[in-house]
Formats: structure tokens, C-alpha cells, sequence
């Protein structure tokens, strides 16, 4: 253009250039745009992250933990935490505020111990961190808290950054752990700052616990919902109050009138979880026969109502090769008991199969303990989705079925686990058909109608979700005498806690929360490494091309242009 050339021939050329480069510098400060090159849009935040934060009102601080000196996988942990940060604050209206901190920076050993007890009382996880030395090959340990703290006003929630299956290599953990931290940190936002908490009820008069071995979930709901005991002989579902019933672990049967109270209840739009044990089967009981013992049905009374819904609990026990493991007597020793903690079939470790469901994707395993299979059966309208199944080596032990100590005695027994994949936990939504479609008396309509003052439902009146697990102790916990209730997935004498608290939680935020976030469960980065045999051998040839060859074509091309000016000048 004729305007470039005049500037560019202009005696003081060199102020405009300077001029235009301030120019680019100030309009990139203040415009920002980004393009997202990745396969699985790694680098983008989802429709219900911006708008979280574009309706933040105060400001949020969150501390980060993970800093310092770090191994490599948890600095590219570290790096991930603050790329995806600063993005979240772009979209804050500034009201997100950042620190990365490192725990116990400054401070006496003495002030280290009580601040990391003090962090561990909070829930923040502490890691043993291996880092090799820059100057020779030693390494050294030190604690790290691969964790966040959310805080806003007088609320606050710890955020675990950590993810990933037991059994699973650090790198593909962390890989985990970075796919679901968009996922974390909007559910902690959202839970600090929401003023309006969905009413969930537990029900009641069927023989539910209400003792210590639900302490865990009754703290988990308390802490994040507005939630209550319901006796069902007494009380009323109203679906437009009432937003989830929690149905765990009924040993009486079912009235008609219970049922159907339920069953209008989900006619009205209303969502239910079910945690049944089908079987009386627990490991109590076992201790107490020493050998072995029958399971038996409860006769709950609950097979048709669910049934007509969609899926049907099998009068078995699931077993797996996949397991826990319990503490067994295998021996004697000086008329001692010998105690070995050997793989428990029937403690079966759950996950989800194919793609997953937000619900249950990039989870750990579950624990269950004593579950039954379950099937899915045709229900017009009705989609079933399996969020847990057993593993590749399963099998049933049919009602009435002899629980055993030693349940795998030989390679025979082993053979027999040839099934794979059953489901222990189903997801139904859809428009609901009542169980009292068609067998409704007239007595029973004017009673319904005085009770609750609504009519009968033959069909539901809005579509609606359940979530039907064959196994109740998935959200029970073990009561110990020395450490009390322990965490829902947790074990006596074993350091490790499953994903059964992640699971129950992210079931009760996917009925009842409409913000849409659990959906960003569903990112997934794919691990792309490199193979490790390889970099070895072909290690010092990629050092030359990445090293000396660039080196040689910048000289090459020196000569090669030096000898043309040579030539084009001579002649």
C-alpha cells in the first residue's frame, strides 16, 4: 500500500513502528480470545461453568496447596490447576481470587505438625511426594497437599485434586485428576455460594437405619441439602416440596399404602433413590456361624413397584474376583488365630461400564458389600442407563445362597466366575406409569385424594428420574470403637477410602441440582504418552536430530546464502 511505503521511507520511520507495536501491546491487554485446537476441547469451559461465574455476586478466595518443589507429574498437576484458574477468573467479573501456598512455608517443625493435623481434620489428603535432585540422581521426600480450599463468606469446602482408580499408575492418576478439575472447582463454587438448598427426605418406618452406620450420609446431606426424616406411614410426599427421597436399606415389607404414596409421589414429578439389599445377608452374621450361613429375602415387597419401573433385582448374591479384601482366620499358630486380610469375593469393586454416565465417569472404584445382580426390564418410555457394574469375572450365587468364609477354594470355583459386567446400579428417567394403573378401587382414589389433595396418576404428569442400587451398604459405613463412624467406602484397618461418598453425592446433585455442572464430569483427556522403551533406546539419535541437526542447517544455509552474495556481487 501506498501509505506503508510513505511511512516506511519517512525520515523518522522507526516512531511509527514503535508507535504501532505499543498499539498491538495495549488492544491484546485488553481483548482476549482464544482458539481451542484440542480433541477433546481440553482447554474450553462448559455453558454452565461461564454461567456459574458470571453470577457470582462476592468474591471467592481459593488457596491452592500444591506448590513448591513437585516431581513432574504433580508440577504438570500444578500447571493445569493454575491454567484452568485463570481461565475461571476471566469469567468472574473479578471476583475470584487466587493464592498457590505452600503448606507450612516458614514455620518450625513443631507449627508444621499442628498446621498439616489441622488440614488433615479439614479432609485435605496429604501425599508422600518422591522428587529426584537436579544435581545427581538422588531423590528426596516430602509432604505435599495436592488439594484447594474454596472459601467464600463464612463457608468453605476442600477440594481434592487428586483422581483416579486404586491399582492405577501416577501418571494416568494425574491425567484423571486433570480431566476432572473444571468439574471440582465448579462444584465447590456452587455449593459455598448457593442460597437455596432442594429439600431431600430420608424415609422411615420400614426398618431404615437411623444409628451410627449412616452417620456419614446423614453429615453428607445435612452439610449440602436441606434434609429431614420422613416416617412414610405418617407423612406426605409432595413433589413440589419434597425434591428427593432416599429409600436405604428397609429389612419390614412394604404396605400398599407406603407404595403407593411413593408411587404418586414419582407421578408427580417427584425423583427417588433406591438402596435396597434384597437379601439378608451381612458379615456379622458370618462371624457369628463361623463358617458359613444362608442369605435369605427380606420380602420387602417391592418387586413389582419396581419392576413396572423398569428394572428388577435378582434374589442372588454377585461375586467377583475384582474384591476387597477382609481379614480372615487362615490359620493357627501357638493356639493363636493366624489373620490374613485375603480378597473377599463378595465385597465385589464396582465401575462403570463403556463411556459412563456423568455420574459415574472418572470414578473410582465403589465398595459393595454383599450386592445382588440386577436386570433391566421393558418400561415404555423409560431409559435405562447402568452406572455400576461388577467386573470381567463375576458370577451369582442363586437364593437360597450359602455364604461362605472360604467362597474360592479351588481352580474349579474360579472357572465358574465367567460372567462380566452386571449391573448393580440403574439410572431410569422418562414419564413414569403408575403400578396402580389399573387395580386403583374407588376407596382407595377418595383416600389418595384426602391424604395428599391431589388425584390419582395413572401416568406421570412430568417426566422424572430414579436411581435403583442393589446394594445399601454402598452408602452405609463401618463403626469402629477406637475411630467411631468411619467414611462411607472405608475399611477398618485399611488406609484407603473408595469412591462411594463421590458416587452418592453425585447421584443426589444429578436428580436434584439444575445448574447443569455434574455434565463437565464428562470431559476426558486423552493420555498421550510417550512409550517409555522406546525413549530409551532411541534417545541419544532424537538428542542429534533435535540438537545438531538444527544447528547444521542454520549453518548450511549460511554458506549457501554467503556463497550466492559471493557470486551475484563478483559478477
Amino acid at each position: 500500500m501506498d501509505w506503508i511505503q510513505k511511512i516506511l521511507q519517512h525520515k523518522f520511520w522507526w516512531i511509527f513502528i514503535i508507535a504501532a507495536f505499543i498499539f498491538v501491546v495495549i488492544l491484546s491487554s485488553l481483548l482476549h480470545s482464544k482458539i481451542d485446537l484440542t480433541s477433546e476441547k481440553r482447554y474450553s469451559l462448559s455453558k454452565s461453568t461461564k454461567q456459574l461465574l458470571g453470577k457470582l455476586e462476592d468474591e471467592v478466595e481459593i488457596d491452592v496447596l500444591l506448590n513448591g518443589n513437585l516431581s513432574s507429574g504433580f508440577k504438570k498437576l500444578n500447571v493445569a490447576t493454575e491454567e484452568l484458574l485463570d481461565n475461571l477468573r476471566e469469567y468472574s467479573n473479578g471476583n475470584l481470587k487466587i493464592r498457590f501456598i505452600k503448606p507450612g512455608e516458614g514455620l518450625n517443625d513443631s507449627a508444621k505438625l499442628v498446621l498439616y493435623d489441622s488440614l488433615v481434620k479439614m479432609g485435605v489428603k496429604p501425599f508422600n511426594n518422591e522428587v529426584k535432585q537436579d544435581n545427581n540422581d538422588s531423590k528426596s521426600e516430602r509432604l505435599i497437599f495436592p488439594a484447594a480450599i474454596v472459601k467464600y463468606k463464612d463457608r468453605q469446602k476442600v477440594v481434592d485434586l487428586m483422581s483416579g482408580k486404586s491399582g492405577m499408575d501416577e501418571e494416568s492418576s494425574l491425567n484423571y485428576s486433570e480431566a476432572l478439575l473444571e468439574f471440582k472447582f465448579d462444584d465447590a463454587i456452587n455449593k459455598v455460594t448457593k442460597t437455596d438448598f432442594p429439600v431431600v427426605a430420608y424415609a422411615a418406618g420400614n426398618g431404615e437405619p437411623l444409628n451410627p452406620t449412616v452417620r456419614d450420609l446423614f453429615d453428607l446431606m445435612r452439610n449440602n441439602y436441606r434434609f429431614g426424616v420422613m416416617d412414610l406411614k405418617e407423612g406426605v410426599l409432595n413433589a413440589d416440596t419434597i425434591k428427593a427421597l432416599l429409600i436405604v436399606k428397609p429389612s419390614l415389607p412394604f404396605t400398599e399404602a407406603e407404595k403407593i404414596k411413593i408411587d404418586q409421589y414419582i407421578m408427580q414429578g417427584g425423583k427417588v433413590v433406591w438402596f435396597i439389599d434384597k437379601l439378608y445377608a451381612e458379615f456379622d452374621s458370618l462371624i457369628r456361624a463361623k463358617s458359613d450361613f444362608v442369605a435369605y429375602d427380606k420380602g420387602l415387597n417391592l418387586d413389582d413397584q419396581l419392576f413396572k419401573y423398569g428394572v428388577r433385582i435378582n434374589g442372588d448374591l454377585l461375586q467377583d474376583l475384582n474384591c476387597a479384601k477382609q481379614p480372615l482366620v487362615v490359620g493357627q499358630e501357638a493356639g493363636k488365630p493366624q489373620i490374613e486380610r485375603v480378597p473377599f469375593p463378595y465385597y465385589p469393586l464396582l465401575s462403570t461400564s463403556g463411556n459412563g454416565h456423568p455420574i459415574s465417569k472418572n470414578l473410582d472404584h465403589v465398595l459393595s458389600i454383599f450386592p445382588s445382580s440386577m436386570d433391566t426390564v421393558k418400561a415404555a418410555g423409560i431409559t435405562k442407563t447402568i452406572l455400576l457394574a461388577s467386573d470381567t469375572n463375576s458370577r451369582t450365587l442363586s437364593t437360597p445362597a450359602m455364604v461362605s468364609l472360604q467362597s474360592v477354594k479351588t481352580e474349579d470355583d474360579v472357572r465358574t466366575f465367567n460372567k462380566s459386567y452386571l449391573p448393580v446400579a440403574v439410572l431410569l428417567e422418562g414419564k413414569f406409569t403408575s403400578l396402580y394403573a389399573n387395580r386403583i378401587t374407588e376407596n382407595m382414589r377418595d383416600s389418595l385424594l384426602k391424604l395428599t389433595g391431589v388425584p390419582f396418576l395413572p401416568t406421570a404428569s412430568k417426566p422424572s428420574q430414579q436411581i435403583v442400587v442393589s446394594d445399601a451398604d454402598i452408602v452405609t459405613n463401618v463403626v469402629t470403637q477406637t475411630q467411631g463412624a468411619l467414611p462411607m467406602g472405608t475399611q477398618e484397618f485399611e488406609n484407603y477410602q473408595f469412591a462411594n461418598r463421590e458416587f452418592f453425592m453425585n447421584c443426589i446433585d444429578y436428580l436434584v441440582d439444575n445448574s447443569g455442572i455434574i455434565e463437565t464430569r464428562n470431559k476426558d483427556f486423552t493420555l498421550r504418552l510417550l512409550d517409555k522403551n522406546k525413549v530409551q533406546e532411541q534417545k541419544t539419535f532424537w538428542q542429534i536430530v533435535n540438537i545438531i541437526i538444527p544447528v547444521l542447517l542454520i549453518l548450511i544455509t549460511g554458506l549457501i546464502v554467503q556463497f550466492s552474495r559471493k557470486k551475484r556481487f563478483a559478477s
